[in-house]
Order: structure tokens, then sequence, then C-alpha cells
């Protein structure tokens, strides 16, 4: 099934969410299995190792060392890896709020994530957006 891509769709029916629990962006190296056991939401293999988005509990069991603690927001609109413009319109409606935003998009949504402190700000300039006021 494939999703949606027209802009317009995409930012009318995004109907944000916020989750409850804090995330964190880790870096690790050595065998992937080993940190796969962390259940990361997300990874990203690059040059220097490979980046783990975790559940902060999990990275603190760990003894992992992280940045910021983040809250992760999704867009529960089915967008298609195709779409144009969905991450530009979202980023500047956090940039506008002054909220920094790490964006990652998976096959059915795309997930926002943000500092803990501005979560709740950044909930309010999606739905604004969603609802044409932004």
């Amino acid at each position: 099934m494939s999703g949606e891509t027209d802009l317009q769709r995409l930012l009318n029916e995004m109907s944000p969410i916020l989750a409850e629990r804090e995330y964190v962006y880790c870096t690790v190296v050595g065998d992937a299995a080993l940190w796969l056991a962390l259940e990361p939401i997300g990874t990203f293999r690059e040059a220097e190792g490979m980046t783990l988005i975790l559940e902060r509990s999990k990275a603190d069991a760990a003894g992992l060392s992280y940045g910021p603690v983040l809250r992760l927001i999704t867009l529960s609109v089915h967008s298609a890896l195709e779409a144009v413009g969905l991450t530009a319109a979202v980023s500047a409606a956090l940039t506008r709020a002054g909220v920094s935003a790490n964006v990652v998009a998976a096959y059915y949504h795309d997930h926002i994530f943000v500092p803990t402190a501005d979560a709740d700000r950044s909930l309010a300039a999606l739905h604004a957006l969603s609802r044409g006021n932004s």
C-alpha cells in the first residue's frame, strides 16, 4: 500500500501524536547484534559508528552516554517516502516556534524528535500547521 503524496492532504491529516517516553541518540561501535538487544527504535550506520535511537531508560541501564533528552512526535498520516514538502513544512513550523527537530522517515510515518522541554510547544505548532494556522 503506497502512502499519501499530496502535501495539502498530508498536512491536513498528519494528526501528530506525542509519545510519553523520553528518547536519546547514542553512538556505539562493535557488534551490532549486541546493541540491537537494547531494542532501539531507530539505527543508522555511519563511518564513525552506529547511531541508536532508544528509550532513555535503556541507554541509562546500558551505561551509554547521550546528548539531549527528546520526546517523539509521530505524524500518524501514512506519508509516501517520495512525498515532497512534508519535512520542509514541519521543519519550518518548528523553526518558527524556536524548536530544534530531528526528523526520521520510516515506511509508514514520519517521526520527529524534539527536546523534552519543547514537546508541548512543538505539538501545538504542528496542530496549528495541520489546521492551516501556521
